[in-house]
């Protein structure tokens, strides 16, 4: 766990101070509505359709139980009770009041938590893998280079005020679980011929409406230079990326417009002007900011096989993860249990949370990008006990990697950007594919939803996506289908964009346009081993389009009743 110095602590006990007047002197008329909008962005606070939102920082998803039960009576008391994990690992409060955000900005400064960049065209809060630290498979400590970033990046003059807002992601394993293809900047951790360590670079990924894959601008990047390749990067964004038009300013545009080539070109240029700056990075920058991270004393334990028992060989199996010291795993905690919001959770849930990772984790947790809960330093033996409470909390649904693991944005119920409702189709497909067994014949299936084309829901990625869409003022819903956000093989990446799948259906019709993609899948797969996304690209989209629309005489054929479906 991070712990703050002096300066971290000053940093946001200012911010505090400086917004907390900020917001006075908008109450009380001394601010404008257009004055005051790019004060309060800049720590978190939206205008949803409803009320406020605020964004609280979670750097690179990793949480403490103070910090946890901080959150949760900041919900009890400031909110509804309950906050939502997002994608980007951060925590959201849908209704907040305006006039009392500065008390709850000062009440997460008082565990060193904050909102700064959180929004704005800055860059925004830099995520990682949630298995940092403990994976079987990790090349480096994923938090240490985050932090860095984090230090780096934090109201640096030069990036304060981008074309866009810019999010990095940093992946220090072999397998990409940080989705690394899909963000402006990806850093994939990989060692050279000889050893040594350095990042893999990539860079114009982003979902949206106009969603691109990354592309890899140097294969290796010897480490002490991270700071300022990342600075010659953005030197050139700042440079030439669009300003004249929202839609066109993310730097995917910049580089699908200019090219690869000449981008990476233009990179290096700058990177020759600032290369050995002041930015360069030591062995002592890296150990002063190791030092500033409280580790886990693991015990020195043989592994064990705890006994089975009913339901709980199914949760291990699936919520159970690897781990690097012997004798210990990881743990997931579902928020994705049937009838629940995905990704959100009570306050009394959160002290209850809190309790675990004290008693079974060290007093660590991590926020997952696809909006679950990790105890990352469980003992093997402890699970049994763990699992049995977890299952009492409504934490243990065995469905990781499965289909009703659906990650969601909140859509329409809060987003006023929102065309949709996500929840309530989230919530029917979790009921449809309610029958666990039968989630675990189908097996590894992303499915993604988003109320808008922002693509908060990453629906681009998943191997069915959902995307809401807006027909006259009435809420749709388009299928995609064969993304794939790139975590699963070592061998390279197989991250993949979906392809929309044909007309747009109504809400009640989704559970059964997913529920004949599954049976078009079942069929037509070669093996258990073979995942939803591999049968879509082996075989191609047209029988998954027939399986849901029928031929094209059919279609014609049935052209009413398609259109009361699209």
């Amino acid at each position: 766990m991070y712990t703050y110095d002096p300066v971290d602590q000053k940093i946001v006990d200012q911010r505090v101070a400086q917004f907390r007047d900020q917001t006075r002197r908008f109450m009380g008329g001394q601010l404008t509505e257009e004055e005051f909008r790019a004060l309060r962005l800049r720590n978190g606070l939206y205008i949803q359709r409803y009320a406020p939102m605020l964004r609280i920082a979670i750097p690179y998803g990793l949480l403490s139980s103070r910090q946890l039960r901080k959150l949760a009576q900041i919900a009890r008391r400031y909110d509804r009770g309950y906050g939502h994990f997002s994608t980007r690992q951060n925590m959201q409060l849908n209704w907040p009041r305006l006039e009392e955000v500065p008390e709850i900005l000062a009440e997460l400064a008082s565990v060193q938590m904050h909102a700064i960049q959180t929004s704005g065209n800055c860059i925004r809060n830099i995520t990682t893998d949630h298995f940092a630290g403990i994976a079987p498979d990790e090349i480096v400590d994923s938090f240490v280079w985050c932090e860095i970033i984090r230090q780096w990046s934090t109201f640096h003059p030069e990036f304060s005020y981008l074309p866009r807002k810019f999010k990095i992601a940093v992946n220090g394993a072999v397998h990409d679980r940080a989705a690394t293809f899909v963000h402006d900047i990806g850093l994939h951790a990989v060692r050279d011929s000889k050893g040594e360590i350095g990042f893999r670079v990539i860079v114009g990924g982003g979902l949206g409406r106009t969603p691109l894959l990354g592309h890899v601008i140097r294969q290796f990047l010897p480490w002490p230079h991270l700071l300022t390749y990342l600075e010659a990067i953005l030197r050139v964004y700042n440079r030439y990326g669009r300003r004249d038009n929202i839609h066109k300013a993310r730097i995917k545009i910049l580089v699908k417009e200019r090219g690869a080539d000449r981008l990476r070109e233009e990179v290096e240029a700058e990177w020759a002007q600032v290369k050995g700056n002041a930015a360069t990075l030591s062995e002592q920058d890296l150990q002063r900011i190791d030092a500033r991270f409280t580790r886990p004393r693991h015990e020195n334990l043989e592994p064990v096989e705890p006994l089975a028992g009913p339901g709980f060989d199914n949760w291990a199996k699936r919520n159970v993860h690897g781990h690097k010291v012997p004798g210990y795993v990881a743990v997931t905690l579902s928020l994705k249990k049937t009838g629940v919001p995905p990704g959100d959770v009570t306050s009394e849930q959160m002290e209850a949370i809190a309790d675990l990772a004290e008693r079974y984790s060290f007093g660590e947790l991590r926020v997952s990008h696809e909006q679950n809960l990790i105890l990352a330093d469980v003992r093997q033996a402890d699970l049994p006990a763990l699992w049995r409470e977890a299952r009492a909390l409504g934490l243990a649904t065995p469905n990781v990697g499965l289909l009703t693991n659906i990650i969601a944005c909140p859509g329409g119920d809060f987003c006023a950007l929102a065309n949709a409702k996500s929840i309530p189709v989230a919530e029917a497909i979790q009921e449809r594919f309610d029958d666990l067994d039968y989630l675990h014949d189908i097996g590894e299936l992303d499915l993604n939803i988003s109320g808008c084309m922002n693509a908060c829901g990453h629906h681009h990625v998943g191997h069915i996506g959902i995307l809401g869409v807006d027909k006259n003022g009435e809420e749709w819903y388009q299928v995609e289908i064969g993304g794939n956000q790139g975590k699963t093989h070592a061998a390279g990446p197989d991250a993949a964009l979906g392809k929309v799948l044909g007309p747009s259906f109504a809400r009640a019709d989704v559970p059964d346009v997913i529920e004949k993609l599954i049976g078009c899948y079942l069929a037509r797969r070669d093996s258990e081993a073979e995942r939803f996304v591999d049968v879509v690209h082996r075989i191609g989209i047209e029988a998954f389009k027939e399986s849901v629309y029928g031929n094209a005489h059919q279609r014609a054929a049935s052209r009413p009743r398609e259109r009361a479906l699209a």
